[in-house]
């Protein structure tokens, strides 16, 4: 007899197999009376369609959870899907050809619509076994009730109809898969057009609900973004597991050059503070600039955490470290107004700046380090190797060249100021 279904390759190709060699004689006669006697039962089966339908659904509703719930929720539907799959089903067992290609577009779409339903996979193929079982159990049973003595004669058939069932399994299972990746790639997509819009201000409020849900963090609460960039591109993982605790919930949105890190603060289940991972993150990661910005409230501020976090990562130096927006206020004021700063670097320290090199950087060396030091000439001598007597007379020599006093606590502002956006600015 002709098989239900064609072979897995020919449902994806479109081939059409090779007949199997037949040998002459009684196997081709019992084949024929196999075929006639498949028939005659399908036959009765498609008349009573409604009935066979209705003990599927019983069957799913005892055997299966997910479709208990898919009955409760939509039995209609339920029914209606369960009826076209096994009308052609039995209509394949009467026509393999003309039927096939209706079949196994029925089963594609049953199979994608599951998906898109988030029923689970093994019980979308739990109930086309289910149907398959019960499809040969009611062949059986109207072969024995109208010609017992040819109940027999279906053993040679048995095997096109399971072969007919796996192959729709199968069917079903890749368009299930497909429409999944297709789902996953979709709600992928939308998390990452959510982020951004979080992220560059221009998010709507109506959309901070669908944002929390596909990020997988609360619409309040407080948050910090980190900026990540530079290192070894192929350990970004590594990279991000730096700039951010263990265990704090964080969503990540790659950017052409620069990753930011959406950190809800002071979670239950991670640190309530997303710091800086420390000085070893130079050393495993030269080249990685880490900026971490100030906590604002709410995923709706999330673009303010970003600005921020980007003016903490401007300030970073180009070899790698980290820097916390927090400790190096006076650093971000230059940066977020690189002009004023450049004015005032040239303001204050222009008659430095206009020496010779190796004067200039003497000089400038001193009074950075002198500032560091809290004002201690002792300290500052011994950081660089001289006595404290000419740590003075520098000072006193960039007082004179720049008409300011380091006793004045305004004009130590103004230098300090100056020698932050000399250091940030540098071209």
């Amino acid at each position: 007899m002709q098989h239900a279904v064609r072979s897995r390759a020919a449902i994806r190709t479109g081939l059409t197999p090779v007949p199997r060699p037949r040998t002459p004689g009684v196997t081709s006669l019992i084949d024929a009376d196999a075929l006639r006697v498949l028939h005659r039962a399908a036959r009765t089966l498609l008349d009573d369609l409604p009935d066979l339908t209705d003990r599927l659904v019983a069957l799913l509703q005892e055997q299966e959870p997910a479709y208990r719930a898919a009955v409760t929720k939509d039995a209609a539907a339920t029914w209606q899907e369960a009826h076209r799959s096994l009308r052609h089903s039995v209509a394949s067992l009467l026509d393999p050809r003309g039927a096939r290609d209706a079949a196994c577009r029925c089963s594609w779409r049953i199979g994608a619509a599951r998906a898109e339903q988030g029923l689970p996979l093994d019980a979308l193929l739990h109930a086309f076994r289910l149907g398959g079982s019960l499809v040969w159990q009611r062949l059986v049973e109207e072969t024995s009730r109208a010609a017992p003595e040819d109940v027999r004669l279906l053993v040679h058939v048995a095997a096109d109809v399971w072969n007919f069932v796996d192959e729709h399994c199968t069917l079903v299972a890749d368009a299930y898969r497909q429409t999944e990746w297709q789902i996953g790639r979709r709600r992928e997509n939308r998390a990452r057009l959510l982020a951004a819009g979080l992220l560059d201000g221009t998010g709507r409020i109506a959309d901070l609900p669908e944002a929390a849900r596909a990020l997988g963090l609360p619409e309040q609460g407080r948050y910090v973004v980190v900026a990540v960039t530079g290192g070894p591109p192929a350990r970004s993982d590594a990279a991000r597991a730096v700039a951010v605790p263990p265990r704090a919930r964080v969503h990540w949105h790659a950017g052409p050059e620069v990753d930011y890190g959406i950190v809800l603060v002071g979670a239950v289940e991670g640190p309530t503070d997303p710091g800086p991972p420390g000085a070893a993150s130079r050393a495993s990661f030269p080249g990685l600039r880490i900026g971490v910005g100030s906590p604002v409230e709410g995923l709706a501020a999330v673009g303010d955490a970003r600005r921020l976090a980007d003016t903490a990562l401007h300030i970073c130096p180009a070899a790698g470290g980290t820097v916390r927006l927090a400790d190096q206020l006076p650093a971000a004021l230059v940066v977020s107004s690189p002009e004023l700063g450049r004015a005032l670097a040239e303001k204050v320290l222009g008659p430095l700046l206009r020496l010779e090199p190796a004067d200039r950087e003497v000089l400038l060396d001193t009074l950075t380090t002198w500032l560091e030091c809290d004002g201690s000439a002792q300290r500052a001598g011994e950081r660089l190797y001289c006595h404290r007597n000419t740590v003075l007379n520098r000072l006193r020599r960039c007082e004179q060249l720049t008409g300011r006093s380091l006793a004045r606590p305004a004009d130590v502002v103004e230098f300090s100021l100056a020698l932050t956006a000399r250091g940030v600015l540098a071209d």
